[in-house]
């Protein structure tokens, strides 16, 4: 993905609310981009707000890094629904484009700077504002007016999934364009338990949206009849906190069948999912399904609600399974149907390679090619696309032999 300006690497600046320390489905994604582009090549750093959202009076270093990726942190006030982090401008330094991610502060603020600071705007839509139906009406009449007033000023907008690319046609149009998620497959690859097992584990941030109440609901039906259930729920707090979940759990009675894990780096993750046969979410609502594709690289079998995105993963991919949690009752016996048809030896699907990190950062050079009205090398591309797909191909193979 090699982009040269003046004969110089391309300086990308990635903004986003929230990163590391934190961890997320949204930070792991800019920083894997990142970290793909700088392998490339390109100068690829991160701008951020200098509090995590669930750690709002520890301040942050300034300045930091993630392995190659440099950081750069601002300080920012009001809610953390929509920080208001003005010096974002005096920050934007000597990027030649702007990578913004998520629907915020951020989207709005640079786009109404746009002549002000003049760099060339990216975004990356991460399932916008919707993630649950609180304040549904105001969020509806926001995206209509200052979500599609500010989508003027970019020069593509980046979907994440079917779903988001048919939300933000509506105030974008022809500027919307669907790259889905890349995943870090080799993170888990092959790590489930080579033997099936009642064991299970949910991944995912512990927000409002992911519904963990309604996962330990089926849980508590599934020890009812079968005290050897086990979950382990892994993630960073959100609009949960441990302390809430724990007493739920101890008021389910299931201290026993529950183990939950915050903050895991990827060595702790990869030795829990290696204990758990089936990867679970209650979740209602997802922009794309990233900890989804990561379990089945593992090779875990699947069980989900069926929420928008997660059925579009099922209709394209075989073994996810969909359930409604909402019937504690019914994910019960889902989970137990699924358990049941599990082979004696774990299987990491085909499918799972479509989503390495080589070919998604391919296609976001395509798209700063054309922001930055550079005229695309289209050998060169294919060129790297091609070895993508080499790569793809390659690694479910990788991937399984990696569990033997």
């Amino acid at each position: 993905m090699t982009i040269s300006i003046d004969e110089r690497p391309l300086r990308v600046l990635h903004v986003v609310r929230q990163f590391h320390p934190n961890r997320g489905g949204l930070e792991d994604f800019v920083a894997n981009l990142a970290r793909t582009q700088i392998e490339t090549g390109v100068d690829a750093r991160v701008l951020t707000l200098d509090r995590q959202f669930t750690r709002p009076d520890v301040i942050l270093p300034a300045e930091d890094a993630l392995g190659p990726i440099p950081i750069r942190r601002i300080p920012f006030r009001g809610s953390t629904r929509y920080p208001l982090a003005p010096s974002v401008l005096a920050a934007l330094g000597d990027s030649d484009l702007v990578h913004v991610h998520a629907i915020d502060f951020f989207y709005d603020a640079l786009a109404a700077t746009r002549l002000l600071h003049g760099k060339p705007l990216v975004a990356t839509t991460h399932g916008g504002f919707f993630h649950t139906d609180a304040h549904s009406r105001l969020k509806k009449l926001w995206f209509a007016g200052p979500t599609r007033l500010s989508a003027l000023a970019y020069r593509a907008i980046v979907a994440c999934s079917a779903q988001d690319e048919a939300t933000f046609a509506a105030v974008a149009g022809s500027k919307v364009v669907l790259i889905e998620n890349g995943v870090d497959i080799g993170k888990l690859a092959g790590r489930a338990r080579p033997t099936k097992s009642k064991r299970l584990v949910s991944i995912g941030r512990l927000a409002a949206n992911k519904r963990p109440d309604r996962l330990l609901a089926a849980l508590h039906k599934l020890v009812a009849t079968d005290r050897d259930w086990h979950l382990s729920i892994i993630g960073a707090e959100s609009d949960w906190s441990a302390e809430r979940l724990g007493a739920e759990i101890d008021r389910l009675g299931l201290g026993a069948h529950v183990d939950l894990h915050v903050g895991l780096d990827d060595a702790g993750l990869a030795r829990v999912v290696g204990g758990a046969s089936l990867f679970v979410s209650a979740s209602e609502y997802e922009g794309f399904g990233i900890a989804l594709v990561e379990a089945a690289s593992a090779g875990l079998g699947i069980v989900v609600n069926g929420n928008t995105a997660f059925r579009e993963l099922a209709g394209r991919h075989q073994g996810i399974r969909l359930t409604d949690f909402a019937d504690p009752d019914a994910a019960a016996a889902a989970i137990r149907a699924a358990h049941d048809a599990l082979p004696e030896l774990r299987h990491v699907p085909d499918w799972v390679g479509a989503y390495a990190w080589p070919a998604v950062a391919a296609r976001y050079g395509e798209v700063y090619r054309r922001a930055l009205g550079l005229e695309a090398n289209r050998p060169q591309f294919r060129e790297q696309v091609s070895a993508s797909v080499k790569y793809r191909s390659e690694l479910p193979a990788a991937v399984k032999m990696h569990g033997k």
